[in-house]
């Protein structure tokens, strides 16, 4: 077996702080889409596949196992990415789901600060 294969799962020194975006296709989805990123960009959590969760891809799964914290973003009560951790196995892990700020599926333009709002929210539920 090469070294490369002994690494652990995530392949990184530290747990990585995941985030799980709902991505959907409607407005809020696409907040929760941006948000994500902008959290990634910033370097505070690692933006991973949902999709992956729900194929239960076994290099995601690992990952997702062994990450210092979980944050799933929802932009609807429908709660697809909350939803889907939970049915891969998943309980803990921080949830936002963003019409609790006020926001409204089909009725939210996307706009950097509404992106901005949600991005602080989830960067608070990370922690440190």
């Amino acid at each position: 077996m090469s070294e490369s294969n002994n690494q652990a799962s995530c392949a990184c020194d530290v747990a990585p702080k995941l985030v799980f975006a709902c991505s959907g296709a409607a407005d809020v989805g696409h907040i929760t889409d941006l948000a994500a990123r902008k959290i990634n960009s910033q370097g505070a959590g690692k933006m991973f596949c949902l999709a992956g969760i729900g194929g239960r891809v076994s290099g995601i799964m690992e990952t997702t196992k062994a990450a210092a914290k979980v944050l799933a973003i929802d932009g609807c009560p429908l709660d697809c990415a909350r939803n889907t951790l939970e049915q891969a196995g998943f309980t803990e892990f921080e949830h936002l789901r963003i019409t609790d700020l006020g926001m409204e599926k089909g009725k939210t333009p996307v706009t950097d600060e509404r992106v901005a709002q949600v991005a602080v929210e989830g960067l608070a539920r990370l922690g440190d």
